[in-house]
């Protein structure tokens, strides 16, 4: 005989004030200051409260009731949100990283942006200390699946999440970073993973019936007994090459970049320049140890690799896919990124500003229609850049110089408001969606 589930706990209600004052000691905690006290916030009743942009990393959350909570910008690294209700709770852009979420409920909640590397979200039980000899008793009886049903989670980054046996049905993965995540056993029934980097990801048993993987990142996938029918994996990257690759060529790869580099430093009159259009790229380690000054890379496929300082000034990347690629440092001044996929690339600390020619004309770098949704565009000099029609959305711009940056119908929040810098050029350009 199966044994009865005990009643729930009736949670006690906390108000703004006294959540904001345990916000401010778990702050002098956090600081190693007196007065300070660690944030154990288990089975309260926070609904609808606001803790936006606060830090409450280690804090203590277990089975308390966040939904409908107001939670943007909060930093919960290290917390435990075991079997937390967060229903329609608003996490955009939250910090969850080796966050143990096992069991909590994220039904309709928005996650959008935040960062869950290392979190735990797999089924759970939840367990409580009873008064003889403080035995340990469950509260549920049946394991408590964690729940991400109709969540909206796009552009986040779960990269090496536990996510084991939840139910994703009708989520929004879009855009996602889900490498090397633990996706075992998850009902993926109708859900949005177009755009979603799945590289190495585990879906072993997992249902993805009819789910939508347009244009996503389907590489080293386990898929042991999972069932895709009905999914849509129309523009997918996958294992097989996306294009013609380095072993097609009839010169080797080494050669061709030793000539370009001749060619660069000739100035045209020696060597040859290296045109790499239309081919897959993802098998090659270092491309930064080469100058690749004037590169011709039309509709080539950088997807995911690692371009860090690499020097690609004046190059001609229309088109280009370098979703998930690492920018950081690179030299692009001057160069033609017209309609480029960028996506969740990571760009901090680059060079995208004008490129001043010899004879001392300014040659803006182009951006135009560029896709730069989720990127790190974190103190990128982007000086009369023409970003015109690019995609901006959620994209981090804190420190970017964008003065002199074309912003027409760029698709973008108010870069004051983002921490970029701005001039009298770019406020006359931009204007906001709504208008």
């Amino acid at each position: 005989m199966a044994a009865v589930r005990e009643p729930i706990r009736t949670l006690e209600r906390l108000s703004q004030g006294e959540l904001d004052g345990l916000i401010k000691r778990h702050a002098r905690f956090r600081n190693g200051r007196l007065g300070g006290a660690r944030a154990v916030l288990s089975f309260f009743d926070l609904a609808w409260l606001d803790f936006r942009g606060s830090d409450l990393t280690d804090a203590d959350l277990t089975g308390a009731c966040l939904s409908r909570a107001t939670l943007n910008g909060v930093t919960l690294d290290y917390a435990s949100l075991f079997a937390a209700d967060m229903r329609g709770a608003n996490l955009d852009g939250a910090s969850m990283v080796k966050t143990d979420m096992r069991g909590a409920c994220l039904r309709g909640a928005r996650l959008v942006g935040a960062t869950l590397i290392d979190a735990d979200l797999r089924e759970s039980r939840l367990a409580e200390s009873g008064e003889v000899e403080r035995d340990l008793h469950w509260i549920d009886i049946e394991p408590s699946i964690t729940e991400l049903h109709q969540a909206d989670l796009a552009g986040a980054d779960l990269t090496r999440a536990k996510i084991s046996g939840a139910i994703c049905v009708n989520a929004n993965f879009s855009d996602a970073i889900l490498r090397d995540t633990r996706l075992v056993r998850c009902n993926l029934r109708g859900a949005n993973l177009s755009g979603a980097n799945l590289d190495g990801a585990d879906l072993s048993w997992a249902i993805l019936e009819k789910a939508a993987l347009r244009n996503a990142v389907f590489t080293r996938i386990k898929k042991n007994m999972t069932e895709l029918g009905g999914a849509d994996l129309t523009g997918a990257l996958t294992d097989r090459p996306a294009g013609r690759t380095p072993e097609d060529l009839e010169i080797p790869m080494d050669a061709l970049l030793d000539r370009h580099e001749v060619w660069v430093a000739a100035g045209g009159t020696g060597g040859a320049q290296l045109d790499l259009s239309s081919m897959d790229l993802r098998g090659l380690e270092d491309l930064t140890a080469y100058d690749l000054t004037a590169l011709i890379a039309v509709d080539a496929v950088f997807c995911g690799m690692d371009l860090s300082g690499a020097r690609m000034a004046a190059g001609r990347l229309q088109n280009a896919d370098l979703r998930f690629a690492t920018l950081e440092a690179a030299d692009l001044r001057g160069g033609d990124l017209t309609g480029a996929r960028l996506q969740n690339a990571r760009l901090a600390g680059a060079t995208l500003r004008s490129l001043v020619t010899e004879s001392g004309r300014a040659v803006p770098t182009r951006l135009s229609g560029a896709d730069l949704r989720f990127a790190d565009l974190r103190d990128v000099d982007l000086r009369g850049a023409d970003l015109s029609r690019a995609d901006l959305s959620y994209a981090a711009l804190h420190g970017a110089d964008l003065r002199g940056a074309d912003l027409r119908d760029a698709m973008m929040t108010d870069p004051t408001r983002a921490g970029a810098r701005v001039d009298e050029t770019t406020r006359q350009t931009f204007r906001p969606p709504e208008q």
